[in-house]
């Protein structure tokens, strides 16, 4: 393992958060710099950097409770919608270097804005991509 984040610093209980999910494999908790009300942060309590280290068992653990957090953050902020966002490397604007992902509810012109530039993918391009991709599965 690297260097010890924050997020390891708050699974070791060395800084408090605000609790809002907790089982043996996830914690979830608001977010102290939120880009909206109710900005909930979910970590996986297997120290990784990058979704693509964790065991499929702590992935499926936070996949079994992101859509109830979810759930959770619209009810108690009436938002209507929301951003689900998580960043792998430095390059994709990953700061805190332990997998974690974002919930951020939209209110209004509140929340996370989003700059998309799509390219496009030709069918010979593409076919090739997902045979490699299979191959690498």
């Amino acid at each position: 393992m690297s260097e010890r984040t924050i997020f390891d610093r708050i699974l070791d209980g060395e800084i408090p958060c605000h609790k809002v999910y907790e089982d043996e494999h996830v914690l979830a908790f608001l977010d102290i710099f939120p880009l909206s009300e109710g900005h909930t942060l979910v970590i996986p309590k297997e120290r990784k950097a990058h979704l693509h280290e964790l065991s499929d068992e702590q992935s499926a653990a936070i996949g079994r409770v992101l859509p109830r957090i979810a759930r959770a953050v619209m009810k108690v902020t009436g938002a209507t919608a929301y951003n689900l966002l998580q960043n792998n490397g430095a390059a994709a604007h990953q700061a805190v270097f332990h997998v974690h992902f974002h919930i951020i509810p939209r209110h209004g012109e509140s929340g996370l804005a989003i700059g998309w530039r799509p390219g496009k993918l030709d069918g010979e391009t593409g076919k090739e991509l997902a045979t490699a991709l299979r191959a690498a599965l």
